[in-house]
Order: C-alpha cells, then structure tokens, then sequence
C-alpha cells in the first residue's frame, strides 16, 4: 500500500505522542533505601549503645548512651533527619522487602520523634534511667571470654554515675507510681552490682584490683541515687500518670501500626469480652459435674469460678515454681514436636529467677538473644513473690498461677510461644537491618497468644489447660479494655479491680498488678489482643484463599519466616 508522505508524518507524531504518553519506569530506589537505613541503623547504634548490645552488636559494649538533654536533642536530631531522606523514597518502587521495611521504618521515625518531642518521658518517667540490663546482658551471654566481658562491665559502670546525675537533672514531676517502682528496681541495681556480680568477679580474681574500686563507686552513686529517689523526687512526684486521649491515640497508633482504630480495639474487645465468657462456661460445666456431682450448676460466673478454685488448689511456691516449669517447657516442647504444629528450634532455652533488677512490672518474661549474637541462649524468666508480701498476698499469686496455669505461662512465654517465635524471626534476613531491629509488639505478643490458642485447640492437657487458656483469652480481653480506660477515661483501681476479678476471674494479686502495670505503660496492653485478633484474621484470610489447612506446621513456618513484622504487613507477604 503507498504512504503519502502527509500520511507518513502524521504516523510518525502518533507514534512519538504515544511514546510520550507512556514514560519509562522509574528506576528502582532499592539502593537509596538500602544505603539510608544502613546509615541511619549504624548512627542509632552509636548513639544507643545499650539496644547495639542486646542485637548482639558488641563494639559499644563499653559505653552508656547519653541520657542527658543533648543526647536526646541528639537522638531527636537523627529521626527527624533520616525521615526526611525517606519521604522522598516511594516505597512502589522498593522490592517486596524493602518496600515492607521503609514502612516500618518510617513508622517508628514518627514514633521516635513522637516519643521525645510530645511524649518526653526522659522528663517524668525515672525508669528511663535503668541501665541495669545493660551490665546484667554483658555478665550473662557468654559472646566473649568472661575477662574480656568484665572489662567492659568496668567501663559501663564507670559511666553509670553520669546516667544517674542526667535522670537528677531532667526529671520534673513524675507519676508517684513511676518513682516508686524505680526505687524497688534501683535496689535490685544495688544488689546486682554488690553482690551478684562478686561471683563472676571470683572466676577472673585478677581483674579484682582494677575492678572493685569502680564497682564501689557504681554501688555508692546507686545508693545515693536511691537516697535522692525517697527524700527528694518522691515527695514532688504528684505527676499524673494518665496520658490523656490525643497522646493515647497517637501512641496507640505507632505500637499497633495496624488497620484498627482506637475505638475499633474497644468495641471488639467488648464484644470478645462476652463470647469468651461463654466459651470458658461452656469448657467449665462439665468439669464442674465432674467435681460436684450432684450439686446444682447456678449461674455461669459461680460454675467457672468454682471449677477455677478447684484447680487452683495445686499450685507451686517460690521453691518450686522454676522446677516446675523446666518440666513444663519439656513436656511442651515434645507436644509441639509429635502435633508438628510448628518447627521447634535448635537454639537452647534457660529458664531462670527473673533478676531483682527487672521486677516490678511483669511476672515473666522472654528474653531472647538479639539476631546478631553469637550465643543464640534465650532466658525464660519468673519472678518470685517479693519479700514483703503478706502470706495472703503469696497465696493469692501461687492460686493465680497455679500448675496448670504455669503450664498456660510457659506456652506463652517459651514453647511455641515467643521463644520459638523469635527464633524462627532471628533466621529472617533481609538487605537492612530494619525488620530485625523494630519488631512488632503486637505480632510478637499475638502470635504468644494465638500459640495458647492452638495448644489448646490440639487439646494439649485437657480441659484444665483449657479453662487457664480461655482464663487467659480473657485477660487479653481485659488488657485492651484496661489500657483505654485507665489512660483515656479515668478509670479507678476499685473499677479495675472489679473488672479483672469479676468479669475475668483473676486473683487479687494478680488484679493489683496488673493496675501497677497498667498505670506504669501506655499502650502495650492493647498488643496482646490486637495482635491475636490480626494473626487469627492471617489465618482465616489463608483458608478463604486456599480452603482448609492441610499442614499446619508449613503454614505457621510460612507465618513466621518474614521476622517480626505488623501483621498487615505478614498477610501481604503472604498473598492474602
């Protein structure tokens, strides 16, 4: 066919304007990514040397971060900074990996500077200032020979002075509660310091002349710290341990990072609160029967608590309670393994005395090796009653985890709870250090509480287990309703009390502390059953998708290989 050369030019401008309306991709910011969160990791580890030791990043293990005013201007400086460089980063043009981890990023620069610009709780939180775990973590994970560790404990207790003369100069008015449990946690400094460390010292006597003198000094400025605790900053702490609602909403929405909303947590909660005082009547009657035979049910809340007073009668005490749950963890750890629930690691578990340092605020905690440490040891802790309890007060605890509730902790906090879950997130490798350095809260604390959920839906120990799972369902429950109403609403100790014993069946003890608990953080609370909520919502997103799950051990690896992640962000890995 012959183109008249008016044709061939009008051919040639569609074909240029239909070039032009189609630009060349963008060039992948993968590399810009990559390159400004491994300086931003690398300038938070110096700045923070205390978090570079607990990822196992041990070339700051001599220092203390600057706790005074321009070290946090400092910090402050540094968010601000590298999220400005991010913005300009759009994460459509990262690899799937690297776009997940610039919103995570991003999300914790903005809490970050949330956390020191609005927040500033260096100015009325005491419990900023204990660096005891950062001496404790060098005296107990043997990365290094003991003398080599030892010498940088001398060199951390030298600093320690200038941490405790900054908390004298930059707090203000802090909450009672707030200075109360720092005097209880600075005694366990005291205590750490003087006398627990005096057994790693007698293993290595040739660094006791360079090393006493600085660990008296370090046990004396505790001292005096802890003088200035009771006679000074005690009397003037009348700050209000309540945040308030627009710091709450804010706060609320850096620790979830989820799709939920303030009141989206609130109205669930309310609404689990009631199906799960259901399902824990429905487990509780027939072993009421079984109990009781013969004896007239009555209503709901007398049937589970008089079945939950049953079981409560065998229960451990301070002298076996460690024991107890080694034998727990191992008999845990087998059920998992013939279930194939989930893949068990390999990395060893220590169950332990929780330090005297630490206690306080938790009854039991996981801390597990950081994904840079050579020694991956993880330690389960528990703590003891403390010395001043009343007897009643120690019964009350021991009745609240009593054996098969203590079976109900270990699953939670070890086996497959979070000690297997960080085990599997450690593995997780990615071109930042992103994902491993900013874990979630509430998928870490979900997948804890999703792990009770399926031990007891493969019907590990029977019915007792399961009422201590429901009993503990509701707690998370409560956990969510508490951390709203207490911070936002004003919510009274009887009304909390009332609210944890009444309606989710806790001990005494356990209600108090939970109040302390409550009053001493913000937001945390929330993460249990937001984050069981989201891993439970993975799931059934996964059996809309693919039908019913075939292998459960595959699908829970597959869950917890992208590390520690929102769960929104695990369910878009996963497709769903």
């Amino acid at each position: 066919m012959k183109i008249t050369l008016l044709a061939l030019f009008a051919l040639m401008a569609a074909t240029f304007m239909a070039g032009c309306s189609q630009p060349p991709a963008p060039k992948s910011q993968d590399a810009d990514f990559e390159a400004l969160a491994g300086d931003y990791i690398e300038k938070l580890l110096e700045l923070n040397p205390e978090l570079a030791t607990t990822l196992g990043d041990h070339r700051y293990d001599t220092r203390l971060g600057d706790y005074s005013q321009a070290g946090f201007e400092s910090l402050l400086g540094l968010y601000r900074q590298t999220l400005d460089k991010l913005t300009q980063i759009d994460p459509a043009q990262l690899s799937s990996v690297n776009s997940v981890d610039s919103r995570i990023l991003r999300t914790n620069l903005e809490s970050g500077i949330f956390q020191l610009e609005t927040l500033r709780e260096h100015e009325w939180n005491p419990l900023t200032y204990n660096v005891g775990n950062a001496v404790y973590g060098l005296l107990t994970r043997e990365f290094a020979p003991l003398a080599e560790r030892l010498t940088h404990v001398k060199e951390r207790l030298r600093a320690l002075p200038g941490v405790l003369e900054a908390a004298r100069k930059n707090l203000k008015n802090p909450p009672r509660i707030h200075t109360e449990t720092a005097i209880l946690q600075n005694k366990g400094n005291i205590t750490l310091v003087r006398d627990e460390l005096q057994a790693y010292l007698d293993k290595v006597p040739q660094l006791k002349s360079e090393l006493v003198p600085v660990q008296q000094q370090a046990v004396k400025a505790l001292e005096e710290f802890g003088t200035w605790l009771e006679n000074d900053l005690l009397p003037r702490s009348h700050g209000d341990f309540r945040i308030g609602e627009p710091k709450f909403r804010r706060k609320l929405r850096y620790t979830l990072d989820s799709d939920l909303s303030l009141e989206d947590v609130l109205n669930r909660a309310q609404a689990e609160l009631a199906a799960t005082q259901k399902a824990i009547h429905a487990t509780a009657l027939p072993l009421f029967r079984q109990y009781f035979p013969g004896k007239d049910a009555g209503a709901p809340k007398a049937v589970v608590k008089a079945v939950l007073d049953k079981l409560a009668e065998q229960r451990p005490d301070n002298r076996t309670i460690v024991d107890q749950a080694r034998r727990d963890l191992e008999e845990t750890t087998q059920f998992v393994r013939e279930s194939r629930l989930v893949t068990v690691p390999d990395e060893p578990i220590k169950i332990i005395v929780m330090p005297e340092f630490q206690r306080g605020v938790a009854v039991a905690y996981c801390d597990s090796a950081g994904p840079l440490e050579k020694n991956g040891e993880t330690f389960y802790a528990i703590a003891p009653t403390p010395v001043d309890w009343t007897p009643g007060r120690v019964q009350s605890f021991f009745r609240e985890y009593n054996n098969y509730m203590l079976k109900e902790l270990t699953i939670h906090e070890a086996m497959p709870g979070h000690y297997l879950q960080l085990m599997h997130s450690n593995k997780f490798k990615a071109p930042t250090m992103v994902r491993a350095i900013f874990s979630s809260g509430p998928f870490v604390e979900g997948w804890a509480c999703y792990a009770e959920q399926i031990m007891a839906e493969k019907g590990y120990s029977g019915a007792e287990v399961k009422m201590q799972q429901l009993k503990m369902r509701l707690r998370l429950i409560i956990n969510a309703i508490l951390d709203q109403k207490i911070h936002i609403a004003g919510m009274s100790e009887q009304e909390a009390m009332d609210l944890m014993m009444n309606e989710g069946y806790q001990e005494e003890g356990e209600a108090a502390g939970k109040w302390r608990r409550a009053c001493l953080t913000s937001t945390q609370l929330s993460t249990y059953f937001v984050g069981t909520v989201e891993l439970n919502e993975i799931r059934k997103a996964y059996e809309a998708k693919h039908g019913s799950i075939q292998d459960v051990q595959a699908f829970h690896d597959r869950m917890l290989s992208f590390g520690s992640p929102p769960a929104r962000y695990v369910k878009e890995l996963m497709g769903l």
